[in-house]
């Protein structure tokens, strides 16, 4: 364990889901309570029991079922698991309302710091990006390399595919959206969501579709949904504002690990232009550009994500090799 390790590392109780999710076959579902703070973890078990560990941070409005693609790809190279942030998927709401980007930041380190596991192979998507691209700056000791899938890193102006998605911020946004889509059907509502995300939704498949109907018709009875989607997006537009030490571009450059960045041409949220502007900020990177995806590669094409991780994989370990080499 890292010498910095919190308290919380002390004791991580572990007790089963207070709710009823998707559990997907070869998954489990697990909860760790911290202090102020219960996370929901999904995991798959690996092939072998010397794989090194990884977690998964699933961007905004999403689950730890994100993942659930990706992860048996991946069984064979990494100890996986996919968390919840707090107020999505099986992980209830943070006992201190905090919902910007540094706070989802200091809930990732809080886990690893008391998990033991060690540095992780550390995977964001969207929101989850730019989480993952705080801790991998602020605690390099905890990241053994970083995987973006369209991270959600300051795009000013953003794409206008993206402008009602940031419109959610305002005060009084998502209630109104609620009164105007109240007789919206969890059918309806998961098309729209699957139409805005993928490049081409017709890809999902009928179990696929199912699973996010079923998702949101549970998410829907949850009373801190709204409130959650509200302040998680202003929590996104605050963090886009932040200049100086505390800008997300800044801390990118801060990135010692190896970092992978995929993006999708049919982006609509994140614009694939932006990869240009990452590959510079993020010192070791290498860029994967998926041109059929959109904003959930790891989702649309995961047998594409993980070739690109494995080489990564190969070439960290390459490198770390020949400077294990004596010189001169």
């Amino acid at each position: 364990m890292s010498s910095t390790e919190s308290p919380d590392a002390r004791a991580v109780p572990v007790v089963p889901p207070t709710r009823s999710s998707l559990v997907n076959e070869g998954e489990e579902l697990r909860t760790v309570a911290l202090p102020g703070l219960t996370l929901a973890l999904r995991s798959r078990r690996p092939r072998r029991a010397d794989l090194p560990p990884a977690l998964f941070v699933h961007g905004l409005g999403g689950s730890s079922q994100n993942w659930s693609d990706l992860m048996p790809h991946l069984a064979g190279d990494v100890d996986g698991e996919a968390l919840d942030l707090p107020g999505f998927g099986d992980s209830p709401p943070p006992g201190d309302g905090d919902y910007s980007i540094t706070a989802y930041a200091r809930a990732v380190i809080r886990y690893l710091d008391a998990s033991g596991r060690g540095s992780v192979h550390l995977f964001g998507n969207s929101m989850g990006g730019a989480i993952t691209t705080r801790v991998a700056a602020v605690r390099p000791d905890l990241v053994r390399t970083l995987t973006l899938v369209s991270p959600a890193l300051p795009e000013l102006p953003p794409q206008r595919t993206a402008l009602p998605t940031g419109l959610l911020a305002m005060p009084g946004a998502v209630a109104l959206f609620a009164r105007l889509t109240r007789e919206w059907t969890a059918e309806q509502r998961a098309r729209d969501v699957l139409a805005l995300c993928y490049g081409d939704p017709a890809r999902v498949t009928p179990e696929g579709f199912a699973a996010v109907v079923a998702e949101y018709e549970r998410r829907l009875e949850l009373p801190y949904f709204r409130e959650v989607m509200a302040r998680s997006t202003r929590g996104i537009v605050d963090a886009y504002t932040l200049g100086g030490q505390h800008s997300l571009w800044r801390q990118a450059e801060k990135v010692l690990a190896p970092t992978l960045l995929v993006y999708g041409v049919r982006d609509r949220l994140v614009s694939y232009r932006m990869s240009r502007r990452a590959s510079k900020a993020f010192r070791d990177s290498r860029l994967l550009t998926l041109v059929e995806a959109g904003h959930v590669a790891m989702m649309e094409d995961p047998g594409a994500v993980a070739r690109a991780f494995r080489e990564l994989l190969a070439d960290t370990a390459t490198t770390s090799e020949r400077s294990a080499l004596p010189r001169g």
